[in-house]
């Protein structure tokens, strides 16, 4: 398996992804990531060193000729998404990623592969271990916990950088220029409640709901995919309304930015129902499959009969809870009025957790607009706030508002066009990179994005384009080249 990823071209980037692959690299637990990068700047003989929040900073001198260009950042993130099949035996804490090569694709068996952002930090890592690649004075930034807050970018102090311009290589189109992207904030709703004796004559049952695409829970969207959270909870609410189904625990979603691909949950009914319950429900799983067959063909929902939980959700909080989730908002706000096709503010229903005498609901709000971003936001505190709960914002993060008259956009978009013999995508996104956040920083700095194509980015999916690779590759390097001259 490694040898056949190290033997694609180009070879630097694969074998400085396969050896980042080796590195279990989850978000909040980068330690081994953060020293594997220090040692491979140090073996190389380049200034590098940790700053205060653990992103990694490695600095290399302009080659010969290239000292009087402008000192750029080549900057991607450490740490990757964390999600696997549901049957796949992997522990992402111990084991380094399991990949395969599918004709032009490479992919990972049964989880996230990590080209986000892994793909962008080998390419990097190749510039930097190069002897024959002509560039200006590198700075190189690796920062950590992108995925889970934005921490690392948000901790990056003013000063330590000297560059001019900043490539991100954080796009998972290749015919994209990024120029944009939209801010966020968690949403997070909790509350407890008092579990009650399972009254008797009743019949225990466990749903399912899985085998959803999942994806990115900013640029998949807009695609109007399954919510697995979503889905869980118009089962529950029918059998609700009509069998009095009572809930003993739910464990629905993973990450705050992975679309949730499966959900979970124990409930009874009466026995005198049991049949009613199973026969409505059967009808409302086939129109649910029926709805999203062209998107999610895929799609099971399973109801199986099991011994009867021994508590169950207090009745008066699981009525609120319940119409909560109907309520709240999961999917797009709004479109951008000045972008054509662009999500301008979104929001995911990430996680819904019931066990033991609590509840919670876990959101990521996305937007380009401060504004609306607040908005939504608050229009989802208020309908966790009737329903009891308590609400928190956290995590809040700026979008990267578009720079049209940037000086390495000319360059990139020049480029492209040459390379290439077509016009590249000039966009912002509805992901999250952190080139708003470093620009708070660093507000002078000349800020792109650009990368190679990645399908099914924060899902088992997940799949990196092996051509599209050696197209960014070109571009990167033509990048390099044509930076422009200090003024």
């Amino acid at each position: 398996m490694s040898q056949e990823i190290r033997n694609i071209e180009p070879k630097a980037v694969w074998n400085h992804f396969a050896d980042l692959n080796a590195v279990p690299r989850p978000s909040k637990k980068e330690e081994r990531i953060i020293q594997f990068m220090v040692d491979f700047g140090k073996k190389l003989n380049l200034d590098t060193f940790v700053d205060s929040v653990g992103n990694v900073i490695i600095k290399k001198p302009a080659t010969l000729g290239m000292e009087t260009r402008k000192t750029i950042v080549l900057q991607g993130h450490l740490d990757m998404v964390h999600q696997k099949n549901a049957d796949t035996v992997f522990d992402f804490d111990k084991e380094g990623i399991k990949m395969s090569v599918d004709g032009d694709w490479v992919k990972a068996k049964g989880t996230t592969l990590g080209a986000d952002n892994g793909l962008g930090v080998a390419a990097i890592m190749a510039v930097l271990s190069s002897t024959d690649i002509q560039h200006p004075e590198i700075e190189a930034l690796f920062t950590i916990d992108e995925e889970t807050g934005m921490t690392g970018a948000m901790g990056l102090e003013g000063g330590i950088l000297k560059g001019e311009i900043l490539l991100n290589l954080d796009t998972e189109e290749d015919d994209e220029i990024g120029i944009g992207c939209a801010g966020g904030v968690d949403v997070t709703a909790t509350r407890t409640y008092k579990e009650e004796e399972t009254p008797k004559n009743t019949t225990g049952f466990t749903i399912a709901v899985k085998g959803l695409n999942g994806g990115h829970s900013g640029m998949d969207i807009i695609k109007g995919l399954g919510n697995a959270n979503k889905i869980m909870n118009r089962i529950l609410f029918d059998g609700f309304t009509n069998f009095g189904l009572r809930i003993a625990n739910i464990n629905g979603g993973s990450l705050r930015n992975a679309i949730p691909r499966e959900s979970f949950a124990t409930v009874i009914i009466d026995t005198v129902s049991k049949e009613p319950f199973l026969f409505e429900s059967t009808q409302l799983i086939n129109t649910i499959k029926e709805e999203f067959l062209t998107l999610e063909a895929n799609l099971e929902i399973e109801i199986k009969e099991v011994t009867s939980p021994e508590k169950v959700m207090d009745l008066g909080v699981q009525e609120g809870f319940i119409k909560a989730i109907y309520a709240a908002l999961n999917g797009v706000y709004r479109m951008s009025p000045d972008v054509s096709g662009l999500v301008e503010t979104s929001n995911n229903i990430a996680r819904v957790i019931v066990k033991e005498g609590t509840i919670k609901i876990a959101c990521l709000t996305r937007s380009s607009s401060e504004s609306n971003k607040w908005d939504l936001a608050n229009s989802l505190r208020s309908c966790f706030e009737l329903a009891g709960f308590d609400v928190d914002f956290a995590g809040t993060y700026p979008g990267w508002l578009p720079n049209l008259n940037s000086e390495i956009l000319v360059v990139l978009e020049n480029l492209y066009k040459e390379l290439f013999q077509e016009n590249p995508n000039i966009a912002a996104c509805h992901a999250g990179l952190e080139c708003g956040i470093l620009g708070q920083n660093y507000p002078k700095i000349d800020m792109i994005s650009f990368g190679p194509t990645i399908k099914g980015a924060h899902s088992p999916d997940e799949r990196a384009q092996i051509s599209s690779t050696q197209k960014f590759w070109k571009l990167f390097m033509e990048v390099l080249k044509n930076i422009p001259e200090k003024k």
